[in-house]
C-alpha cells in the first residue's frame, strides 16, 4: 500500500547503511588513469549498480545519498581518498553525481520482477544504471572541456570496462537474490 511502513525500519536502514559502507569500500580500490581520459575507471560505480540490484529504488537512493553526503562533508570516501566538495566539482563529478540515479532506475527495474528477478532483468537494470550514469556525467564532462561531441567521445575508452562491471553486478545479485530473497524483497511502500 502506498505511504506504508515496512514492517522491519531498522532492517532498511542497517541494509542502506552498509550499503553506503560497501561502495565506501570499494574506493579503496586506487581509480586507474587512462591516456587522454580526466576521469579515471573505479570499481566503485559498481556500489550503487548493486544498490539498486539488490535493494530497491527507494533504499539503494538513501543508501548512495548518504555515501554522497559523507563524501560532501570531506571525507575521504571517493577512489583515490578523495571527499570534500571538490569531487563534485571535476570533470567526474557529473559520473559520481549520476550514481544516485542509477541506482534508483536500477532499483525500478528489479522491483519490477521481485520477488526472484531473473538475470536477464538484473543485466537490463545495471545496463540503464549505467547508461543513466552516463547521460548524467558527459554533459557535466563537456561542461569542463566545452565539447560535448569530444566528451562523448572519450567516454567510449570506459565501456568495456563498465560491461564487465555490468555483468559482475548483475551475476552476485542474481545469486543474492536466490539465496536470500526474503531480506530482497519489495519493501511495502515502494
Amino acid at each position: 500500500m502506498p505511504g506504508q511502513r515496512t514492517a522491519q525500519p531498522a532492517a532498511d536502514l542497517a541494509r542502506t547503511v552498509v550499503f553506503a559502507a560497501f561502495i565506501a569500500v570499494l574506493g579503496l580500490f586506487p581509480g586507474l588513469f587512462i591516456a587522454g581520459a580526466a576521469v579515471p575507471v573505479v570499481l566503485q560505480n559498481m556500489g550503487p549498480l548493486l544498490a539498486g540490484s539488490i535493494l530497491g529504488a527507494r533504499r539503494a537512493g538513501a543508501s548512495v545519498l548518504l555515501f554522497l553526503a559523507l563524501v560532501a562533508i570531506g571525507l575521504p570516501l571517493l577512489s583515490g581518498g578523495r571527499g570534500g566538495i571538490a569531487p563534485f566539482a571535476g570533470p567526474s563529478g557529473g559520473f559520481v553525481l549520476g550514481w544516485l540515479l542509477s541506482a534508483v532506475v536500477v532499483g525500478l527495474i528489479v522491483q519490477r520482477g521481485l520477488p526472484r528477478p531473473r538475470l536477464p532483468l538484473l543485466l537490463l537494470a545495471n545496463f540503464a544504471g549505467i547508461a543513466v550514469d552516463y547521460l548524467v556525467g558527459i554533459p557535466y564532462w563537456a561542461a569542463f572541456t566545452g565539447d560535448l561531441g569530444a566528451a562523448a567521445v572519450q567516454s567510449l575508452v570506459f565501456l568495456p570496462g563498465d560491461a564487465v562491471k555490468l555483468v559482475a553486478v548483475s551475476l552476485v545479485a542474481a545469486a543474492v537474490h536466490r539465496a536470500l530473497p526474503v531480506a530482497t524483497s519489495r519493501p511495502a511502500g515502494s
